[in-house]
């Protein structure tokens, strides 16, 4: 069998065979949603992501017979690894065929690419931001992706173990059922949230977002939120002018509750959307000629059956003050108003007991264990 050859990605054509390779992967598998095509090159454009500002990102591409059959990203976040005191170089995008020759070749690759820049220690999957997908899936491999997390075959984390990586940490999604009513304990809490402390939930309009500042003031929120989560790294007023260009044209604001306190100040958000996994997996990665067609028939006219709550932040000295329950208790009505029958959260890390412990008056389902994993690199 021929050598199995990993090159950096520099033409247009090594670009296109790049974002081909999950098409040949993940040939008739029904639970893979792909990402939009068109969005795959902008992630290496200084011109239309800023955060390589701060952080050095390169493709690669796998070849055998001059086929591509494995595609990779390396990637060096300055400032994650001043924030941490680490020397990490993260791996990203990581698809390959079931072939530990491809699968060695492709992080020998990334490894061999940060020892260049000085890093000691190789991690992922993980993106330059914290949200951006992360986390091999290594459970539940028969439920459904969604567009917001990695999706991957059975044999990824099989390659993985068998080249020495060890966990570093865990995430775990949580799967509810949407009640008829708001359970009474977050309905009790809300109404003392707004009696006893003066808070109130909001939804905002694209103007207050883009040409009032409460956009940055929300980014700002989740950046001093987030900070001590595993690998975080704040978000520029550059990267937030980003989101809201990208996000806010096809996110419905009335599933975006903001929680203001008394003074106007934002201490609270939580992010969620109709699930977009099926017209995702119509369109194919496609807008054109027809993908737009089933984007846009599941934001405006036919839901899917389903919510992804993608995020919660709520600012440190507002947390255990009922601003969870204050969430709870204005979207399970629109929830239920939008025919939306379950609920699945992003990825929360399994160590986060009271992130995890919000959902008990749900009764969730724990589902979708996804890793990163870690390994030094072989000097």
């Amino acid at each position: 069998m021929n050598e199995v050859k990993v090159i950096e990605v520099k033409s247009r054509q090594q670009m296109n065979d790049f974002i081909s390779i999950p098409s040949d992967v993940y040939r008739g598998n029904g639970q893979y949603v792909p990402d939009l095509e068109g969005d795959v090159p902008k992630l290496f454009d200084p011109k239309s992501n800023s955060a390589l500002d701060f952080s050095d990102i390169q493709p690669f591409v796998a070849y055998r017979d001059n086929i591509p059959v494995g595609r990779i990203v390396g990637i060096v976040n300055r400032k994650a690894n001043d924030c941490w005191h680490t020397h990490n170089v993260r791996f990203s995008m990581i698809e390959f065929v079931d072939d530990l020759a491809v699968s060695k070749a492709l992080i020998a690759a990334v490894e061999d690419w940060g020892s260049q820049r000085g890093m000691d220690t190789i991690q992922g999957p993980m993106g330059i931001t914290d949200f951006d997908k992360e986390g091999m899936l290594v459970e539940d491999f028969d439920m459904i992706g969604s567009v917001n997390t990695i999706y991957n075959p059975d044999y990824y984390p099989r390659h993985m173990e068998a080249l020495g990586f060890q966990k570093e940490v865990d995430w775990l999604q949580v799967h509810i059922q949407i009640p008829r009513e708001v359970p009474a304990k977050y309905a009790r809490v809300a109404q003392y949230a707004r009696e006893q402390i003066g808070l109130r939930v909001v939804k905002l309009t694209s103007r207050q977002l883009c040409k009032e500042g409460y956009g940055q003031r929300v980014f700002e929120l989740l950046n001093e939120s987030y900070k001590s989560i595993f690998g975080f790294s704040p978000l520029s007023s550059l990267q937030v002018d980003e989101f809201l260009h990208k996000y806010l044209p096809v996110v419905d604001l009335q599933l975006i509750p903001v929680v203001l306190n008394d003074k106007n100040e934002v201490v609270g958000v939580a992010i969620t959307m109709g699930s977009l996994s099926h017209p995702m997996q119509k369109a194919h990665g496609r807008m054109f000629p027809f993908g737009w067609f089933h984007l846009l028939k599941a934001l405006k006219w036919h839901r899917e059956d389903n919510a992804e709550m993608l995020l919660i932040a709520i600012r440190p000295d507002y947390q255990g003050l009922g601003v969870n329950a204050m969430f709870f208790d204005d979207l399970i009505p629109i929830y239920n108003q939008y025919g939306f029958r379950w609920a699945e959260t992003g990825p929360q890390l399994e160590n986060n007991v009271r992130e995890l412990s919000q959902w008990k008056p749900l009764k969730p389902e724990y589902v979708k264990r996804r890793r990163c994993y870690t390994r030094k690199i072989k000097q």
